[in-house]
C-alpha cells in the first residue's frame, strides 16, 4: 500500500507544494511546529533515510538545504530546523522548519489546527523565495 506521501506526491491527496523536481518534493506538513515546517521528501517511497542511495541522499540535502535557506529568508527565524524522525510515516523525509530555540525538535507539540490562510500564505512566501511559483 502506497504512504501518504506517495498518494500526496502523484496528487491523490492535496499538498502544499513549494519544490518539485525529477527525484525529490517539498511540501508544508499538514501539522506544523511553525508556520514554514515543510517535509522534503523523496519521489521513491525508501522508509529509511539510511537505505537510500548516496546520491539521492546528497540531492535531499541539497534541496532541504535551499528550503532551509528560504525558511529563515521567509520566517525571519535565527536557524532553520532540521529533523530526520520517520516513525509516523514510513517514507524518508526530513524536516525543515523556523527555529529560534530547541521547542521546534519536540514534534509532540505541533499544531493540529493550523489556519488554512496562514498555511497557503507560508506556502506562496516559500515558493516566491525558491523561484517555484509554477507549483501553486
Amino acid at each position: 500500500m502506497a504512504s501518504v506521501f506517495t498518494r500526496i506526491i502523484s496528487g491523490e491527496l492535496p499538498g502544499r507544494f513549494v519544490y518539485r523536481d525529477e527525484k525529490v518534493v517539498a511540501f508544508l506538513t499538514i501539522e506544523p511546529i511553525a508556520y514554514g515546517h515543510t517535509l522534503v521528501v523523496p519521489i521513491d517511497e525508501v522508509d529509511r533515510w539510511t537505505d537510500l542511495e548516496p546520491e539521492l541522499w546528497a540531492h535531499l540535502n541539497d534541496v532541504a538545504q535551499k528550503i532551509g535557506v528560504a525558511v529563515r529568508e521567509c520566517f525571519g527565524s535565527e536557524r532553520a530546523g532540521y529533523l530526520i524522525a520517520g516513525f509516523e510515516v514510513p517514507h524518508t523525509h526530513i524536516h525543515v522548519f523556523p527555529a529560534n530555540d530547541m521547542s521546534g525538535y519536540d514534534l509532540s507539540k505541533v499544531n493540529r489546527n493550523p489556519d488554512p490562510a496562514e498555511m497557503d500564505a507560508a506556502a506562496e512566501k516559500l515558493r516566491a523565495a525558491l523561484g517555484t511559483e509554477n507549483l501553486a
